[in-house]
């Protein structure tokens, strides 16, 4: 996840070493610093830069952490041999079912795995204390905006989703030192979702990004960084394992601020669960009135 995450931001020769190390990460933990410099066209210097971009002391640390990796692809080999490839012409719709649901379930695990406790927890904070956040978005990370921006309105936290660069950039100019703007990003480097990021930090708001490379452009102008890691496909791009590698984050900043204040969090959901059951014919209407009753609305 490290090697795929960094590999964007590194330079062609180092990019070479990350091919190799991900087209064979057991061969290559074998083999010395000289070796894998000659296999990659390249320098030693360029292998040992590779490791420090990945925040690894040096070439031997870089072996150990291939040698693990590799035992974890080899005791999962079998399952994914068929299930973790590229979908193909020949592929039969069960294979299509099989492919998708276990990316989709990779993307899930894989972002629980490599989540930052520590930058989530400062995101949590931020947005549970915010007069007011934005979320900008577009495209298939817009529709990840929305959901995020319903789940905090359901706290009753003020919150605004803009897929529209130009709203984007109009409400950004608004923001404040106290407000929170969250830009999702797969890539990281979305012009439209960089520009309002950027003008919020300048007005002073606390800015989030939730990308799934931690060297993109958009790091540059977050304060915190969520990292998803979700890997593309065939018929894939943008669309599907990106947005449900999102969507765990989006679970977790969610429910982080839930629990900050767990009584009226809950209050406040159920508040917004018994409007919705009113739009449910005389029974639901009926229920919602006793649990607003209950609540003193």
């Amino acid at each position: 996840m490290r090697v795929r995450s960094a590999l964007p931001s590194l330079r062609p020769a180092e990019q070479r070493v990350a091919e190799a190390v991900l087209a064979d990460p057991a061969g290559v933990s074998e083999r010395s610093i000289t070796s894998v410099a000659r296999l990659c066209r390249t320098s030693e210097t360029t292998v040992l830069r590779f490791c420090r971009a990945l925040g690894l002391a040096g070439y031997p640390e870089l072996r150990i952490a291939l040698a693990r990796a590799a035992q974890g692809e080899e005791d999962g080999r079998a399952q994914s041999a068929l299930h973790d490839s590229a979908i193909s012409a020949t592929d039969t719709l069960a294979d299509v079912v099989s492919k998708i649901s276990y990316a989709d379930q990779r993307a899930v695990a894989d972002t629980g795995a490599a989540v930052d406790v520590l930058a989530l927890g400062v995101a949590v904070e931020a947005v549970a204390g915010a007069r007011r956040v934005d979320v900008y978005g577009v495209g298939a990370s817009g529709l990840v905006g929305q959901e995020l921006h319903l789940r905090l309105q359901g706290l009753g936290i003020a919150s605004h989703a803009w897929a529209d660069p130009h709203a984007a950039l109009m409400s950004a100019s608004g923001l404040a030192p106290g407000d929170v703007a969250v830009g999702v990003s797969h890539t990281g480097t979305t012009t439209d979702t960089l520009d309002a990021l950027r003008l919020a930090r300048s007005r002073g708001a606390t800015t989030v990004a939730i990308t799934n490379y931690d060297r993109s452009p958009i790091v540059g102008v977050s304060d915190v960084v969520l990292t998803t890691a979700a890997r593309e496909t065939t018929f894939r791009t943008g669309a599907m394992s990106s947005r449900v590698s999102q969507l765990v984050l989006v679970d977790c900043l969610f429910t982080g601020v839930a629990l900050r204040s767990y009584d009226r969090s809950l209050s406040a959901l159920e508040a917004s669960r018994a409007v919705l059951r009113s739009r449910h014919g005389e029974r639901g209407a009926a229920l919602a009135r006793q649990v607003l009753d209950g609540l003193g609305a």
